[in-house]
């Protein structure tokens, strides 16, 4: 029998969805439903398992208890691991109210504080009827990670509090984020109160890899890969932040070759291994070689090592994940893959060359300001409009070789679009076929981030 004012009744009860799909946990009645929309999963879970109105009060679903309920998507690895779908979104953020809050009376930390979790296979081929439940259980926060929870918080109060809650992105923060929520259209836009700009409604967010580590949790697989930079929590007691703990390892190496630190730390690597470079950062993180670094996993940071020329121009563009023509065209901005990272943070690992030396310069942890993503999302939506009218080749030379209307490196300051592929035939197909050629399918490009923009805007500022 459930009783709503005990957590442990409340998590016993749920853990009986495992291996169920909500048309077997609920019955006939379930089939009545009219929810629509993205959220409706949880919806149908709340009113017909749960037995409660689907409510979106300040506080917990289960208030007597103190437990919220989230349900999240699933997939599955090739190895059969399970794998967070998307990030985790929590409460609203009410920005006309949220400065006037410290972080343990918050309406975030009394609403979630406890959640209980509900995670399905998602199967587009499927009705979400039929999704199966793949894992439940309980979560609270360890110690550690509650510490750097807290600091994120206060970090998105406090852009709010300077009136720039219209600046605010995930890149911001490290576990908990502030993710857009609601359509791109202005009815989706909230007064601040320190500043007469609009900003987007946004909602406090578990980043995607936060949300790997739980269900990792949950589902009891092997983390041995993983290494933490932080042995004590108690440490974020004294430091300010993860970052100056990262930082703090780095600086007694600045201004050595990277053989140099090899000896130092009595390693012998293979300097032409792909994998070189990440090994040297972790054991300059004082982690094994091979371990993934659990906090940056859990904040989804992307860690880029950048070799410079002697005129600090970085010896190569970076590139990004190849993207499918045809998502391109289907996806909107708020939701593309490009957005998504732009929104990251970054570590950035600095090595100069000086002959055929490289020097570790410094590193950085960044995120790319409002203004920076706005003006990279000309480069996409240039992509998008020359994808969607099937003009993609200009020309084709003498020699076979096909000129497109990508965006080029000229066109803008921070990013373009190149072949990122094995070789020609390494290909995506394409939604419209092309104009000029008639072909259906074209080598793989991506976006990348150009090289002046990494050292005017990265390295030398």
């Amino acid at each position: 029998m459930l009783d709503v004012t005990s957590a442990d009744s409340i998590i016993e009860f749920a853990k009986k969805l495992k291996g169920q799909t909500l048309r077997e946990a609920c019955g006939e009645e379930i089939e009545k439903h009219n929810y629509k929309g993205k959220g409706n999963f949880g919806q149908i879970l709340e009113k017909f398992y749960f037995g409660y109105e689907p409510n979106s009060d300040a506080e917990p679903d289960f208030k007597e208890a103190g437990i919220e309920l989230k349900s999240s998507p699933l997939k599955t690895l090739k190895n059969g691991e399970f794998r967070s779908k998307e990030r985790l979104v929590l409460n609203i953020i009410n920005y006309l109210e949220v400065h006037k809050e410290d972080f343990e009376n918050s309406s975030f930390w009394k609403k979630n504080a406890h959640l209980l979790l509900v995670f399905y296979l998602h199967d587009k081929d499927l009705d979400l009827l039929d999704y199966l439940i793949k894992l439940v259980d309980g979560w609270q926060y360890p110690n550690e990670d509650l510490k750097i929870i807290k600091h994120d918080w206060e970090t998105i109060n406090q852009k709010i509090k300077d009136g720039k809650a219209h600046e605010l992105s995930e890149g911001d923060t490290f576990y908990l984020g502030a993710c857009t929520k609601g359509s791109t259209a202005l009815k989706s836009y909230r007064d601040q109160p320190f500043n007469d700009e609009k900003a987007k409604q946004r909602a406090y967010s578990l980043k995607q890899g936060y949300v790997n580590h739980i269900i990792a949790n949950i589902a009891q697989e092997e983390t041995a890969v993983y290494g933490k930079i932080i042995e004590q929590p108690e440490i974020l007691d004294v430091v300010e932040s993860i970052e100056d703990i990262v930082i703090s390892k780095f600086q007694p190496f600045y201004g050595k070759s990277a053989e140099q630190i090899e000896q130092e730390l009595g390693l012998k690597l293979n300097q032409k291994a792909k994998s070189y470079f990440a090994n040297l950062t972790n054991a300059i993180l004082g982690l094994e070689l091979g371990q993934k670094i659990e906090e940056f996993e859990k904040a989804d940071i992307q860690v880029k090592t950048i070799r410079l020329k002697e005129n600090n121009l970085p010896k190569e563009d970076i590139s990004f994940p190849t993207f499918e023509y045809q998502e391109l065209i289907e996806t909107d901005w708020e939701d593309s893959d490009f957005k998504n990272i732009l929104e990251s943070k970054f570590f950035f690992v600095f090595y100069q060359f000086e002959g055929e030396n490289l020097i570790l310069r410094k590193v950085k942890f960044w995120n790319m300001s409002h203004s920076d993503i706005l003006e990279a999302k000309s480069v996409w939506d240039k992509m998008k409009t020359t994808v969607s009218k099937g003009e993609i080749v200009k020309e084709v030379t003498d020699k076979g070789v096909r000129k497109t209307y990508f965006p080029k490196k000229t066109e803008n300051r921070i990013s373009h679009v190149r072949p990122h592929a094995r070789n020609a035939d390494d290909t995506y197909d394409l939604p419209i076929a092309d104009e000029l050629t008639g072909l259906t399918e074209f080598t793989k490009h991506c976006f990348w981030l150009n090289a002046s923009y990494v050292k005017d805007e990265i390295y030398l500022s």
